[in-house]
């Protein structure tokens, strides 16, 4: 075979491994069409899984009130001393579902002999819309707010074992957090 010809038979094969520009230019293409679609759905996964914790929370709380409502002589938690003519508040409310109790709403630290009951909370959970974790008690005999003013995390009146997020907004199919 003649030699001018090897040589241009080499060169050949060098250019046809390597990619075109215009081969290179549809792949920048179909890449950004596929970022176009993936990106927004992954942009609602953060509201999403707040959304889903939100009602996470509210479903352990409110089981675990009537939990302690059933353990306590029919009195909710958030009365000082389990006594539901006395006022509710919220420290009492913190106190009687993340500390051990007996049945007759006398509290101390978990663990303590003699205290069978609870705790029914590590901790009162942070609401994860707003990011507050206090509770707003609502007092015997007061109407509960028809809407959050977004001051507290949640939002609790024992005398009707109501409890609801305190925040504003709406997830991802227009249900009101308030709502949940």
């Amino acid at each position: 075979m003649n030699r001018r010809f090897r040589k241009f038979e080499g060169c050949i094969r060098k250019h046809t491994h390597a990619f075109t520009l215009v081969e290179i230019l549809i792949v920048v293409v179909i890449l950004g069409i596929i970022a176009a679609i993936v990106i927004p759905k992954f942009s609602n996964a953060s509201a999403m899984a707040k959304a889903s914790m939100l009602a996470d929370d509210l479903r352990v709380i409110r089981t675990q009130i009537q939990i302690f409502k059933s353990q306590h002589l029919g009195v909710a938690p958030g009365y000082p001393n389990c006594d539901p003519s006395a006022q509710p508040t919220e420290q009492a409310f913190i106190d009687q579902m993340t500390k051990a109790s007996t049945a007759t709403g006398e509290i101390a630290e978990p663990g303590t002999p003699g205290y069978k009951f609870g705790p029914y909370l590590r901790e009162i959970p942070e609401n994860p819309i707003n990011g507050k974790s206090s509770v707003l008690i609502i007092a015997n005999g007061q109407p509960f707010p028809a809407s959050p003013d977004d001051t507290h995390g949640w939002i609790y009146q024992p005398s009707t074992l109501i409890f609801k997020a305190g925040c504003s907004g709406k997830d991802e199919n227009g249900k009101a957090y308030f709502d949940y």
